[in-house]
């Protein structure tokens, strides 16, 4: 079945799961909440094709790989919801959904666009790590997003290294040194630059958390050398 064909049919395929439920019944939630709510199909169909494509892939703490977009998209959508409404809308939400999907499936861009439109796949591209010109490191990446002021595709790039700090136990130590200082050096500088302070603040404490440190204690210090910026979302 070619995914044009799976196009027609994924809703009758769509099945429901511990995952897939916790997000359904956070957008539900936020929808009344919100002045413009989100098409709850829209959001199964992003985790239908999440799912899908990242298959039986694993992560490395047990978990279905396909746990971490949707871990992702929750807690990129109660910031939005809350912060910036006018990113709470199904492009941002897929494109979290699918954020993965170009770097480590077969899910290629060119699919994305035509199942989801070509906003949801600009955004999946941007968070893509493999460039035509070679594999770039997540603080290049952030950067590049930066200097094309992509802000909104960042927020998605926060959410997921924010996840990735909550779940870097499982990693080794040498990896979990890097991941730290690439957050506090690159992902915490970012995050006072575009002033969304509340994810500066969560960035650290998952750092400080992850080094056995208090938060409440800082042994780091953070220079903010920026102009101040009009607010941008």
């Amino acid at each position: 079945m070619t995914f044009m064909e799976d196009l027609s049919s994924w809703k009758e395929k769509f099945e429901t799961c511990v995952y897939a439920k916790k997000l359904l019944d956070k957008i539900e939630y936020l929808n009344t909440k919100v002045k413009n709510p989100v098409d709850i199909e829209k959001i199964k169909k992003g985790i239908y094709y999440a799912r899908k494509y990242h298959g039986l892939q694993m992560r490395q703490s047990g978990d279905p790989y396909y746990s971490h977009p949707i871990e992702v998209t929750i807690m990129l959508a109660e910031f939005v919801a809350e912060e910036a409404p006018k990113l709470y809308n199904a492009i941002m939400l897929q494109a979290a959904l699918l954020h993965d999907t170009i770097e480590d499936t077969e899910l290629t861009e060119e699919m994305i666009t035509a199942i989801f439109g070509l906003e949801v796949a600009k955004h999946v591209e941007g968070l893509t790590r493999v460039k035509p010109y070679g594999k770039i490191s997540a603080e290049e990446s952030l950067n590049l997003l930066v200097r094309q002021k992509r802000y909104d595709t960042v927020l998605i790039k926060f959410f997921d290294r924010m996840h990735n700090l909550q779940t870097l136990g499982a990693k080794s130590p040498e990896k979990m040194r890097k991941v730290i200082e690439e957050s506090l050096i690159s992902f915490v500088k970012i995050a006072m630059y575009i002033e969304v302070h509340e994810i500066k603040q969560q960035l650290i404490k998952l750092c400080y958390k992850n080094l056995g440190m208090d938060f409440n204690k800082p042994q780091i210090a953070f220079q903010d050398n920026f102009q101040l910026l009009s607010p941008i979302f």
